[in-house]
C-alpha cells in the first residue's frame, strides 16, 4: 500500500473493509477476526476513528510481538500481512487479512462479523450456518430418520419425469440409485432434502388472502411433498389475484395476470429453496387487493446484501443446496442463484408494479405492490436498474470531467450510497482502470488509458 492509497483510504473513512485504531488493543483482534469471518480488511494503526492521522511509535520487535498475540488469541490463528507507512513524518501500521476459507475465526471463543463500519457478535445460528457453508455441507444434507420406504412413490415418479425433460440429468432409469449418486440417499439413509422433497413432512406453506392487514378472507396451509407443493401454492395464489383479458385486433384474447406469474414462481421456489429449516416457522404468503409478500425464515447468508441482489452480477450460496440441486434438475431454477435478476426481468413488462426485497435478519421479504401504493421517494423503477458494469462506465465518466470530484459528490450524482460508490472505486483500481494521484486535499482521480499498462 503506498501512501497515496492510503491518504485515499483515510480520507474515505471508515467501512465494511477498513477500521481506524489510535493503537494497538484487543479491538483490533476482534476487527481483524470480523474481516477474515466476511470479505476481509484492513486496520489502520495510527489513525483516530474520525480519520486523523495520530501516528504509532513502533519497530520490527512491536509488530513481531502484537502479530503473535494476534495468532494466540484468534483460533484458527489469524496472521495478518503488516506494513509500516509514513505520513506527516508520523508512522502508520498497515495490518491486512483476507477472507478466511474455514470459518468462522474466534477470539477468545467469541465470533465477530463485519457489518457496515462495525463489529457485531455472530448468533449461535450464524456460527453454524457460516461453519456449514465453510465444509460445503448444507442443512438439508443431514440424515435423517425416514426409511427409504416410506417416500411417496407417486412424487418419486413425478420428479423422475421431469428431471428427463429437462435433460440437466441423464437418469439410470432407476430413481433410487439416481438419488444416491445425486445425494439425496447417502449410505442407504435419507437426507432431510429427500424427506422435504418426497415426504410428508412437518414444515408448511402457508397462504393466506386479506382484505386488509386485519382481515383475512382465505387461506390455506400446504404440507405436501415439496415437489408437488409449489405447484398446490400456485394454484391458490392464481385464484385470489386478477386476471384481466387483452384484445389486440387477433382472433385470440390475450390474458394477463395480475402479477406476471414466472415471477411469483420464482419468489416461491426462492422462499422454499432459501428457508431456513432448524426454524420452524411457515414459509408465509399473504395477498391483499394490491400487493403479494412472500417471507422465509433465513436472511441473507455468505456475506449478500439487499444492494448485492439489485444487480445482474452477484455470487449466490444455497442455505439448502440439495433443494437448490432438484429444483434445477427439474428445470425449475438456474443452479448459480439467478432467481431475483430473472424476477426483475420479468417484471419489465408490468411498469406499473413495484418490487422490493426486506432482510429483516432472520427472514427475507419479497414484496410486489402497486406502484400507485408506494411513496414516491421510495420507488425504484426494478426495469432501470443500473447493474454494476454499467455504473462503474458512469464513475469513470465523471472523473474523466471531474477529476477532483469527491466520492460524496460521485454518490449523490448515481444515487447510491458513498460505500457503494467506495467499493465500485476498489474494483475499478483493482482493474487498473482508476488510480489516485496525491492525497486528500490535493489529489485527483486519473483513468489510466489502455497503452498505459
Amino acid at each position: 500500500m503506498t501512501k497515496d492509497e492510503l491518504y485515499h483510504i483515510i480520507s474515505s473513512g471508515e467501512s465494511e473493509t477498513i477500521e481506524f485504531k489510535s493503537g494497538f488493543n484487543n479491538e483490533v483482534i476482534i476487527s481483524l477476526s470480523a474481516f477474515v469471518n466476511t470479505k476481509g480488511g484492513t486496520v489502520i494503526i495510527g489513525v483516530s476513528n474520525k480519520g486523523k492521522v495520530t501516528g504509532i511509535s513502533v519497530n520490527q520487535e512491536i509488530i513481531k510481538n502484537w502479530i503473535n498475540e494476534i495468532k494466540q488469541k484468534t483460533s484458527p490463528s489469524i496472521i495478518p500481512e503488516s506494513k509500516t507507512v509514513p505520513i506527516d513524518n508520523k508512522n502508520i501500521l498497515v495490518l491486512s487479512v483476507n477472507e478466511f476459507p474455514v470459518k468462522p475465526v474466534s477470539v477468545r471463543g467469541r465470533y465477530y462479523k463485519r457489518c457496515e463500519a462495525s463489529n457485531q457478535q455472530l448468533t449461535t445460528d450464524e456460527i453454524v450456518e457460516m461453519k456449514f457453508i465453510s465444509l460445503n455441507k448444507s442443512f438439508d444434507s443431514f440424515i435423517v430418520d425416514t426409511k427409504i420406504s416410506e417416500l411417496n412413490n407417486d412424487v418419486l415418479k413425478i420428479f423422475h419425469q421431469r428431471i428427463e425433460q429437462s435433460g440437466h440429468y441423464k437418469s439410470s432409469g432407476k430413481i433410487i440409485t439416481d438419488l444416491a449418486k445425486l445425494g439425496f440417499i447417502q449410505s442407504g439413509k435419507i437426507t432431510r432434502a429427500a424427506e422435504l422433497l418426497f415426504d410428508t413432512h412437518h414444515t408448511t406453506i402457508h397462504i393466506g388472502r386479506f382484505k386488509n392487514p386485519e382481515t383475512i378472507i382465505d387461506d390455506i396451509v400446504i404440507r405436501s411433498p415439496l415437489i408437488i407443493a409449489v405447484d398446490e401454492a400456485m394454484e391458490f395464489i392464481k385464484k385470489n389475484i386478477r386476471l384481466a383479458y387483452q384484445f389486440t385486433g387477433e382472433l385470440q384474447r390475450k390474458n394477463r395476470w395480475q402479477y406476471p406469474l414466472p415471477a411469483l414462481r420464482e419468489m416461491l421456489l426462492n422462499a422454499i429453496i432459501h428457508k431456513d429449516y432448524r426454524n420452524p416457522t411457515d414459509v408465509i404468503i399473504k395477498i391483499f387487493d394490491n400487493s403479494i409478500e412472500f417471507s422465509n425464515p433465513g436472511g441473507l447468508i455468505g456475506g449478500l446484501k439487499i444492494e448485492d441482489l439489485e444487480t445482474d452480477n452477484y455470487q449466490a450460496k444455497h442455505r439448502n443446496s440439495l433443494l437448490a440441486e432438484a429444483f434445477y434438475l427439474m428445470g425449475e431454477v438456474e443452479k448459480y442463484g439467478t432467481g431475483f435478476i430473472r424476477i426483475r426481468k420479468h417484471l419489465k413488462d408490468y411498469p406499473e408494479l413495484h418490487y422490493m426485497i426486506q432482510d429483516l435478519h432472520d427472514f427475507l421479504r419479497v414484496v410486489i405492490k402497486s406502484k400507485k401504493d408506494v411513496p414516491k421517494n421510495v420507488i425504484k423503477d426494478v426495469t432501470k436498474d443500473v447493474t454494476k458494469e454499467k455504473r462503474l462506465e458512469e464513475v469513470l465518466n465523471l472523473v474523466s470531467k471531474n477529476k477532483s470530484i469527491s466520492t460524496k459528490d460521485m454518490a449523490k450524482l448515481l444515487d447510491v450510497t458513498m460505500r457503494t460508490i467506495m467499493r465500485d472505486i476498489e474494483t475499478l483500481r483493482d482493474k487498473g482502470k482508476l488510480k489516485r494521484i496525491g492525497g486528500r486535499k490535493d489529489g485527483y482521480w486519473k483513468v489510466i488509458d489502455e497503452n498505459e499498462k
